[in-house]
């Protein structure tokens, strides 16, 4: 097989990241038990909690710089390839259902489109080009925030995706799990999560994509309570789309306001179902049109929303 220039100095990149390195101590993982197998996998896994703890000053951070982005209407968007591209569009997908974002608000973008949630893209993920062309389709603004994610950290995608958004103005955050990366260094909020060598050499699906995963979580859920999206810890957005979720809608009022359930259906359909709207008719003895101006004043903090009404 014939290579390419670029793919020996690849190769000695990929050489020097933690990520990828070589576990000479796994060499005979094969041969062990399946339990045992199990045991050290799930030993490896319970050292990512810590690799993001030692991290969250500049997590805290980036959310506070995202939150006040997306106060001003911007918007959230994850770019990367494979596995990070794949989680950046999980976390944005979650959002709606979850914090009832508008369509577009939060936003995945993964190196070769849709496709490439459920099959490789060749080439995609080496292609800052490619980054420009998707930010560009989005419209990007300085008002937009731009999580660029990448476990080596050099991913051309997602570099490029970082470059060009800071070139316009936009926030950025480079994620990824090793140090001194391109990633981190090009975004104005660099995060490193260090999480090592793979249990299977360069699977960085495991623990730097669990990693990966609770940084998204954290980035997305924090700042949604820092943009009122709950109360206390109770989803009050939420989208009751399906029964399920009604069912959960009705429990998040009651659990907010202490009523009965004969109260609670009052006022949901006095509000057309919106929860944040609920609690307000029950907490600060309102009408639905008074609770959606109340709330409306306080930009959907529900909080400023019953200081408000004096509830």
């Amino acid at each position: 097989m014939t290579s390419t220039p670029h793919h020996p100095d690849l190769r000695s990149q990929l050489e020097t990241l933690a990520t990828e390195a070589f576990r000479p101590e796994l060499a005979e993982i094969d041969q062990l038990a399946t339990l045992d197998i199990a045991r050290t996998m799930n030993a490896e896994d319970a050292t990512v909690a810590a690799a993001v703890a030692a991290r969250l000053p500049e997590i805290a951070a980036a959310i506070d710089a995202v939150a006040a982005r997306m106060a001003r209407g911007g918007r959230l968007v994850y770019a990367g390839a494979g596995t990070a591209g794949r989680l950046g569009v999980l976390d944005a997908s979650e959002c709606p259902p979850t914090f009832n974002t508008a369509p577009g608000q939060v936003v995945g973008l993964i190196a070769g489109g849709p496709d490439a949630m459920v099959t490789s893209v060749e080439g995609a993920e080496d292609s800052p080009e490619l980054a420009r062309a998707d930010l560009n389709a989005l419209g990007l603004t300085a008002d937009d925030a731009v999580v660029g994610v990448s476990a080596s950290g050099r991913t051309p995608y997602a570099v490029g995706a970082v470059e060009h958004a800071r070139s316009v103005g936009a926030l950025t955050v480079g994620l990824a799990c090793n140090p001194g990366s391109a990633l981190a260094a090009a975004a104005e909020h660099g995060i490193e999560v260090v999480t090592g060598p793979e249990l299977i050499t360069g699977s960085t699906r495991l623990k730097a994509g669990t990693a990966q995963k609770l940084v998204l979580n954290m980035l997305s859920t924090i700042t949604m309570v820092r943009l009122g999206k709950t109360y206390g810890n109770l989803m009050v957005d939420v989208r009751a789309s399906n029964e399920k979720l009604r069912a959960r809608s009705r429990r998040i009022v009651a659990l907010a306001t202490g009523a009965d359930d004969e109260a609670v259906e009052r006022a949901l359909s006095a509000t057309d179902g919106e929860v944040k709207h609920a609690i307000l008719v029950l907490l600060a003895d309102v009408d639905g049109p008074t609770a959606a101006r109340l709330l409306a004043d306080s930009d959907g903090h529900l909080r400023a929303a019953l200081t408000a009404a004096g509830g």
